[in-house]
């Protein structure tokens, strides 16, 4: 298991095969595995399943686009490449390339540029719910005996989960049934959640409705953001894909005989919108509006608006807020004096503070003006040349009625 640096991670592991419990410390990490029972009585078949990939391996198809998928894809690959591996990576599939520039070239997904980097074909459809001749082609030509996807954005149909004789595999960066959707991190670190973790699940049609295979529980630092965590947790998950993918293999873990999810602990991770960036300091707590700081740290990122000297006349600018703290005051101390102004701390590290709706105080560490390079909260006041600085709330849209 790999060790981060700054994140203690208290690891819950929940396979599903008929163990006794046991706990193993070392001095860098604490990792507490839970294993829960299921059946897996010698069949016929299950014999007959071991005894075919004793001669030949099983085919993989891998589907993923971000960088954080392209590092599961090399951990496969090289998994696949030991002599004792019962599987091979046959495919990937990936999302069309695209132009970064309007007038630019088209560039490929992470994981396609992976591939061809690792001498594996990649296919590219456009929507696989709609492309019957791509569904055609991986029943007929690629034949694969499981898939496995990690972050790859598009819908799969049924025809297509229908295909793998023993199903598709999915990293889902989240402790479900808790945050299913396509911003898992995001939302849990939005929500403060902690400890986070990551699923290893079969896939249904239902979004990340599938049963989980195996599970992991992470406690992480208050101020880790999803700029860190995500890949953080993905390199968690290759380790837990790589732990059950022999199990999969042999049949011994199945649709059948991995844990349902509980439908009554749903929680939905719904896309992010640009909008949802604005910090209402006015409103919220330091709290609340340093885990969206954290949640939104790779996009959209957060911001207020600000405006510079007392001229009333100036328009109020944004200001992307890029790393932030909640100062912990003493106990004998009370919070903030309710204020509009910002201003720096005394001390050397100290940032920007903004006193919030309930007197918590937020600390700007790291703040990016309109059209200037992201700085620290010393050099952007060293900018403002003696200006006094302050939030603005900006007034909220009307909405007009057709």
């Amino acid at each position: 298991m790999k060790i981060f640096d700054t994140m203690l991670l208290v690891l819950t592991y929940r396979s599903f095969t008929k163990v006794n419990a046991f706990t193993h410390q070392t001095p860098a990490l604490r990792v507490h595995h839970r294993y829960f029972s299921i059946s897996t009585t010698s069949s016929s078949s299950n014999i007959r399943t071991t005894a075919l990939f004793a001669a030949e391996k099983a085919r993989i198809l891998f589907l993923g686009t971000p960088d954080v998928a392209a590092t599961s894809l090399t951990r496969l690959v090289s998994e696949s490449k030991k002599e004792s591996s019962t599987y091979e990576i046959i495919g990937v599939v990936t999302q069309p390339p695209k132009r970064r520039k309007r007038k630019g070239k088209e560039i490929p997904s992470p994981v396609g540029i992976t591939a061809e980097e690792l001498d594996i074909p990649v296919l590219t459809p456009e929507k696989i719910s709609r492309n019957e001749e791509f569904l055609t082609e991986l029943e007929e030509i690629y034949k694969p005996d499981l898939c496995i996807t990690a972050a790859y954005g598009q819908y799969l149909p049924k025809r297509f989960l229908k295909i793998p004789k023993f199903g598709t595999l999915n990293i889902h960066p989240s402790l479900l049934p808790r945050w299913r959707g396509a911003s898992p991190v995001q939302r849990s670190l939005e929500a403060g959640d902690n400890p986070v973790g990551v699923s290893v699940l079969f896939t249904v049609s239902k979004m990340d409705a599938g049963p989980i295979v195996k599970q992991v529980e992470c406690e992480i630092d208050e101020n880790d953001d999803a700029t860190k965590l995500l890949p953080d947790l993905f390199d968690i998950g290759n380790d837990l894909l790589v732990d059950v993918l022999q199990d999969v293999i042999e049949g011994k873990i199945t649709m059948d005989n991995a844990l349902v999810q509980d439908e009554e602990k749903i929680v939905n991770a719904d896309m992010i919108d640009s909008s949802e960036g604005e910090l209402f300091v006015w409103r919220d707590s330091a709290r609340s509006c340093h885990n969206k700081v954290r949640g939104f740290s790779m996009w959209p990122g957060t911001f207020i608006y600000v405006q510079v000297g007392d001229d009333q006349d100036v328009e109020p600018v944004k200001m992307k807020i890029i790393k932030s703290r909640v100062l912990q005051l003493q106990e004998d101390e009370d919070g903030g004096e309710l204020t509009d102004e910002i201003v720096l701390g005394p001390n050397k590290k100290d940032g920007l503070r903004v006193v919030c709706g309930d007197g918590s105080i937020l600390e700007l560490l790291e703040v990016q003006p309109v059209t200037r390079k992201a700085m620290d909260a010393k050099s952007f006041v060293n900018g403002l040349r003696g200006e006094v600085i302050r939030w603005v709330k900006m007034p909220e849209p009307v909405l007009v009625e057709e």
